[in-house]
């Protein structure tokens, strides 16, 4: 049996806009659809999941639909189905949110704890309309975006588009000169230089999504400016996510919550494998 995409509905604007783009993307990867709206038992259901199988069904005749009701908290209630899914989507914001909120808590609340990739659908409609026919990933030094990478190039690949994978660095503060600073040259020296840290990221995957059109950008500045400026030609983002030591829920961050909140396209969260 083919586990779902999941997408959390609860009547907003932000989640019909992520049903509209989670119906396109489970044809696309010929998954089910499941439809989750989460309520307080006290509350009263209206029909937010009708309006958005409608919806989904008016978007993409295709897509293999269900649904579903739970009297639990949000966040709990998908973080839960999460850990049977294919991949979580969610609008940026909620009803419950308040005015000016740049994200929703569930949706971060969601982004911080899932097992599975979680998308945020953000940014105006051509780029959510795969407009730009390109899927940006960003790639960290060390070994924690190998899933992020393998998620991005699949994206590319279903979506016959390019990706742009993108590495950025800077240089340690004071790292001016070998005089000035020996102890870091003599570190660097056994370093890989940022082209190879992307060569490398790239590589295993590369032979698996062969078809996939790939091009890499080595970028010396913050990451969170490098990755913002890709998105805005792009229709999905994509970043990778370490577990926490000892701890429940994943390690976003401060460049992961920068973009989850800024992101001008769909942005997803992998969390590593």
């Amino acid at each position: 049996m083919t586990i779902p995409l999941v997408v959390g509905v609860d009547g907003s604007e932000a989640s019909l806009e992520a049903v509209d783009w989670a119906a396109d993307e489970a044809v696309r990867h010929g998954v089910p659809l499941h439809l989750l709206h989460a309520a307080p038992r006290d509350h009263e259901v209206s029909d937010v999941i009708g309006h958005a199988s409608e919806r989904a069904v008016k978007g993409a005749p295709t897509v293999r639909l269900s649904s579903e009701v739970l009297h639990d908290d949000a966040a709990s209630a998908l973080v839960d189905r999460g850990r049977n899914a294919f991949a979580m989507v969610l609008g940026s914001r909620g009803l419950g949110d308040l005015a000016g909120m740049l994200l929703g808590s569930v949706s971060l609340a969601v982004a911080a704890r899932a097992d599975c990739p979680v998308v945020v659908v953000r940014g105006a409609a051509e780029h959510r309309n795969d407009r730009f026919e390109s899927v940006v990933v960003g790639v960290e030094e060390g070994e924690g975006s190998g899933t992020a990478v393998q998620f991005a190039l699949r994206e590319a690949q279903v979506r016959r588009c390019r990706l742009v994978a993108v590495h950025a660095w800077s240089t340690p503060l004071g790292a001016l000169t070998p005089a000035q600073a020996p102890s870091w040259y003599a570190l660097e020296a056994h370093r890989r230089s940022p082209a190879q840290v992307l060569d490398d990221a790239l590589r295993t995957p590369e032979e698996q999504y062969h078809d996939a059109q790939v091009s890499r950008r080595v970028i010396e500045g913050p990451a969170r400016q490098a990755l913002l400026e890709a998105a805005s030609e792009a229709d999905l983002l994509v970043v990778g996510a370490r577990r926490r030591q000892g701890h429940l829920g994943l390690q976003l961050g401060l460049t992961n919550h920068a973009l989850l909140h800024h992101a001008p396209c769909p942005i997803a969260v992998v969390p590593r494998i």
